[in-house]
């Protein structure tokens, strides 16, 4: 019986014991078109056995690049694909240079800095305060998310004077004056005729309205006259009877 003790080196198990020795077997193989041949059924047969690697891009790519690691690098076969080496497949990756930031104020991080600082040095006033109610209502958002209750806007002012030294003073319940444009664009409607009201001596519009009173008077005196006349003639022709 053959122990795991004794056999050599497994080097990816995710593929098995099987596809190392038949590996091995491709490696002893003498003839090119063979030796061919044989490693492109083991290809087939690892994309088989591991049908995650289908959802990676380019994935024969990576089949071809562990058969190549399952050989140590021996074996002489024609590839689709750059051949890699020992060098390229185990290089380690440059070190990355991560930013060193150190806030003043940690509990509000350094992006919140990076707005205040752009606030101070804001010349339009109105800019200047959109940028204070904005990081004022930030702070807010931060203290509730954190601690889980609200937070009195007179503490939000006091803090933020103090970090900023008394430059920006944060106002509760400021609410932005209207611009030149919003007040250009905005619907005006007294301006308009429908709403106006309509005098009886203005023009044609007065004249047609009593005209049509007068029509509407005259129409009901002669109907309700006329059956009157007929209700009073049926009265006294039932009385002669």
């Amino acid at each position: 019986m053959e122990y795991n003790t004794t056999r050599n080196h497994l080097i990816m198990k995710e593929y098995g014991r099987n596809i190392q020795k038949m590996i091995e077997y491709v490696l002893s193989i003498e003839d090119a078109d063979h030796r061919q041949r044989n490693a492109m059924s083991l290809i087939e047969l690892m994309g088989t056995l591991n049908p995650h690697l289908r959802n990676v891009e380019d994935f024969r790519h990576k089949l071809w690049d562990h058969l190549f690691l399952i050989s140590d690098f021996k074996l002489d076969v024609e590839s689709p694909y750059p051949i890699p080496t020992r060098e390229t497949l185990r290089a380690k990756p440059e070190r990355l240079s991560y930013p060193k930031k150190y806030p003043r104020n940690r509990h509000f991080g350094k992006n919140l800095e990076m707005v205040i600082d752009k606030a101070i040095a804001e010349d339009n006033p109105e800019k200047k305060e959109g940028f204070t109610q904005c990081i004022g209502n930030y702070m807010k958002l931060a203290y509730s998310n954190w601690h889980k209750e609200s937070v009195h806007d007179d503490a939000i002012k006091a803090e933020l004077n103090g970090i900023t030294d008394g430059k920006l003073e944060f106002q509760p319940g400021y609410t932005p004056p209207p611009s030149a444009a919003a007040i250009a664009n905005a619907p005006n409607f007294n301006t308009s005729a429908e709403f106006l009201p309509r005098t009886s001596g203005s023009g044609s519009g007065g004249s047609g309205s009593n005209k049509r009173k007068n029509f509407q008077q005259n129409k009901f005196k002669n109907s309700g006259g006329k059956s009157s006349n007929k209700h009073s003639n049926k009265y006294n022709k039932n009385r002669n009877k």
